[in-house]
């Protein structure tokens, strides 16, 4: 059987691949184990720069960073999450609804630092390269600003939450946010007391993660896998929980 005839000279060293993939399978949402200690300003910086080196459709680039420091601004967010979770908390009913009420889901006052990254949505002008048939492929694109930095966030030793339970609206009202720009990711950063072995919600058993070879078809939709070999190197890998 012929050897595959990739080049070997475009890969990352063992020790660097190691890394990145660490990355990804030790990234966490953080909530409860937010220290006080800021981030220092070149670290920082570095973060934003891997965030501003994601790809985007069109080089349009449609993002943008807004720092969060001001307590003030943090509990008027805080408020709004606390206004948003309480309506999210009556779609689970018992146990459920009782597990759901025990989750922490931000740590929004507690970490030293709040980024919103937004979206411009009016960014590149009316016929954006790219983004013809698919216009919400500046949203896709935020979304890979938003990894970047996640990613960097954790080579570093930095936790990274998502607020998710906000109402958009009413964030842009607050952060003043023009008609245009979408804020899309609420993130809480800041260095942590240890980075969970598990998902925060894996742990408190909301949700497990689903088995790989079970998402994976052949060819369309519903047509399952027929690669022997891929399978065998599925169950090589070292299990993920």
């Amino acid at each position: 059987m012929a050897e595959p005839s990739g080049r070997p000279d475009h890969a990352f060293s063992d020790a660097q691949r190691h890394g990145v993939y660490r990355a990804i399978h030790e990234r966490r949402d953080v909530r409860a184990q937010f220290l006080p200690d800021p981030i220092a300003p070149e670290i920082l910086a570095r973060l934003l720069d891997a965030a501003h080196h994601a790809p985007s459709v069109g080089f349009m680039q449609p993002w943008d960073f807004l720092l969060i420091d001001s307590r003030d601004v943090r509990e008027r967010v805080h408020w709004l999450f606390l206004n948003a979770n309480a309506k999210a908390a009556e779609c689970h009913a018992g146990e459920r609804g009782l597990l759901y009420r025990r989750l922490k889901l931000e740590g929004i006052l507690e970490s030293p630092l709040n980024l919103c990254i937004t979206c411009d949505r009016s960014r590149g002008g009316e016929h954006v390269l790219g983004r013809h048939s698919i216009v919400e492929t500046d949203l896709f694109s935020t979304c890979l600003a938003v990894q970047n930095l996640w990613l960097a966030a954790r080579a570093e030793g930095i936790g990274v939450g998502w607020v998710s339970i906000l109402d958009p609206t009413e964030l842009a009202g607050i952060l003043g946010l023009p008609a245009s720009v979408y804020p899309l990711a609420y993130l809480c950063l800041g260095y942590v007391s240890d980075f969970p072995d598990r998902p925060e919600l894996a742990r408190a058993g909301w949700r497990q993660r689903l088995p790989l070879a079970e998402r994976i078809h052949d060819n369309g939709w519903g047509q399952l896998m027929d690669s022997p070999a891929l399978m065998t190197a599925l169950d090589a890998l070292e299990p993920r929980r």
